[in-house]
C-alpha cells in the first residue's frame, strides 16, 4: 500500500517525506485555503518535495472549465495529478484529461456505482471518503470492499483505490486489509501508526538493561 500525505502544509510535507514513507501528496481547496498561501506556488513547492503524484484540485463546475484548469495545473509540474469531483461534469472532464495522458484523481466518492463510473471514464485514482461515510452512521469500509470487488471483477479497469477522509489508524489498517491501493493520511495519523504501548515498554526495558552495563556502542 502506498501512503500519500493529506495536507498542503509545506513544512509538514518536508518533515514527513524525509522518513521515506511518503509516496505522494493530496491537496484540496480547503487545505490550500488553510495554508494561507498562493495555490500555484504551494503546489509547485510541494512537487519539489516528492517525486510521487501531487493531487491538485480544480474549482470549475463545468467540464470545459475543469479541463482548462486541469491542464493549467499540469503545467506546474510533471507530477501533478488533476483532482476532479465525482459529478457528471467531472466524469466528462476525466474522460478528456485521461485521454490526453493526464493522471486524474476523482474525489468525493460515496458509492460503488460512482467508483465504477469513474473507472470507466479513465480515472487514475478513485477517492472514497471513509470518514465522512462513518459520520452518517454507515460503515465507510464497506465501500472500500465493494469497490475492490468490482474492480477485481473487471481487470481492464486499472483505477487505483485511494482511501480518503481517513481519521485514525484503524481506518488505515482496515483499508490495507481490504486491498486499497493507496491511503491518503494526515500527518498525525501517519505518525500514530508506529505507536504501540508494548513497543514503548519493551524499549524502556532494553535501554534500562543496557545502561546498567555501563557500555557504549561507539568508542
Amino acid at each position: 500500500m502506498q501512503f500519500f500525505l493529506d495536507t498542503a502544509n509545506v513544512d509538514e510535507i518536508r518533515a514527513m517525506t524525509a522518513t521515506g514513507l511518503v509516496d505522494g501528496v493530496t491537496t484540496n481547496p480547503s487545505l490550500i485555503a488553510k495554508s494561507g498561501r498562493d495555490l500555484v506556488q504551494t503546489i509547485k513547492e510541494i512537487c519539489t518535495l516528492t517525486t510521487g503524484p501531487v493531487s491538485a484540485e480544480v474549482t470549475a463546475s463545468d467540464a470545459e472549465g475543469m479541463v482548462k484548469e486541469g491542464e493549467f495545473l499540469r503545467d506546474i509540474a510533471d507530477n501533478v495529478c488533476v483532482k476532479v469531483p465525482l459529478t457528471w461534469e467531472g466524469l466528462k472532464a476525466t474522460h478528456v484529461l485521461s485521454g490526453k495522458g493526464h493522471p486524474v484523481n476523482v474525489t468525493l466518492c460515496f458509492s460503488a456505482n460512482q467508483a465504477l463510473l469513474a473507472a470507466k471514464a479513465g480515472a487514475t485514482y478513485i477517492s472514497p471518503f471513509i470518514g465522512r461515510i462513518d459520520d452518517t452512521g454507515a460503515d465507510g469500509m464497506e465501500l472500500i470492499g465493494e469497490i475492490r470487488t468490482i474492480y477485481d471483477n473487471y481487470p481492464e479497469l486499472d483505477t487505483q483505490i485511494l482511501a480518503a477522509s481517513i481519521r485514525n489508524v484503524l481506518h488505515v489498517k482496515q483499508s490495507a486489509l481490504l486491498g486499497a491501493d493507496v491511503a491518503t493520511i494526515p500527518a498525525n495519523v501517519l505518525q500514530a501508526l508506529v505507536k504501540h504501548p508494548l513497543t514503548d515498554k519493551g524499549l524502556a526495558a532494553f535501554m534500562a538493561d543496557w545502561e546498567s552495563t555501563g557500555q557504549s556502542i561507539l568508542p
